[in-house]
């Protein structure tokens, strides 16, 4: 869902220098080398990273060529690259392990040329009961009205941001909310084993179904996941 809505996003641009902040295995970053686009990816996990380097040496030369993978973390962006470097930033899957999500988003922005898109994706706080309420974990569901805070699938404690803040930090960054999303709205409980639908056609209508819900009030309130988008 999240690659259909950048790409939405990215219509009609071309050969951009893009930033992904947490690449992870590289499965945007590698995404957008293919269609053109010249891909800094940025990893402090070395095991993602070197999952993502091995991904990347079975690709064409050509997109080869348009990817470079460094190993650190968005707080160092602002001394490797100057002011206004790239035209397209991402921070998929970051904010949610950072106890305050500003000074990263302000350290992003810097970066971005005039006109540039800064992409982002954050645990969405408006629905954050959704989940365990739905596996009937009514304590966890109480506790998510009153708190930010929860585990998350690996384990983990996170952090989830409503949209009215991120618009908020978006503006005063000078960088405006463009356009959101929602992602995961009806698969957001499925279990992490849970292979998906055999029958081609059955998955296209579930990527379909996903796919407009995510752009579609009420649905969209609901979605486990924001994909915020603001431009400069």
């Amino acid at each position: 869902m999240v690659a259909r809505q950048l790409a939405e996003q990215l219509t009609g641009r071309t050969g951009q220098r893009v930033l992904d902040v947490g690449c992870g295995q590289g499965v945007q970053a590698l995404r957008l080398a293919r269609a053109g686009h010249f891909v800094t990816g940025i990893d402090s996990d070395q095991y993602a990273l070197g999952l993502a380097q091995a991904a990347l040496a079975e690709e064409p030369a050509e997109v080869r060529g348009r990817v470079q993978l460094l190993s650190g973390d968005g707080h160092q962006c602002g001394r490797w690259f100057g002011a206004r470097s790239f035209d397209v930033v991402l921070c998929h899957g970051v904010l949610m392990y950072l106890p305050d999500p500003d000074p990263m988003i302000a350290s992003l922005a810097r970066l971005l040329a005039p006109g540039g898109v800064l992409s982002l994706l954050a645990r969405n706080r408006d629905a954050l009961a959704m989940r365990p309420g739905a596996a009937g974990d009514w304590r966890a569901a109480l506790h998510a009205f009153e708190s930010d805070r929860y585990y998350n699938r690996l384990g983990l404690t996170a952090r989830a941001d409503r949209l009215a803040d991120l618009a908020v930090t978006l503006a005063e960054v000078s960088v405006p909310l463009k356009h959101w999303y929602g992602v995961r709205v009806f698969t957001d409980n499925t279990a992490d084993d849970s292979a998906p639908p055999v029958d081609g056609r059955r998955l296209a209508q579930l990527l379909e179904a996903e796919e407009r819900a995510g752009k579609t009030d009420p649905y969209r309130q609901i979605a486990g996941l924001l994909h915020v988008v603001g431009a400069k």
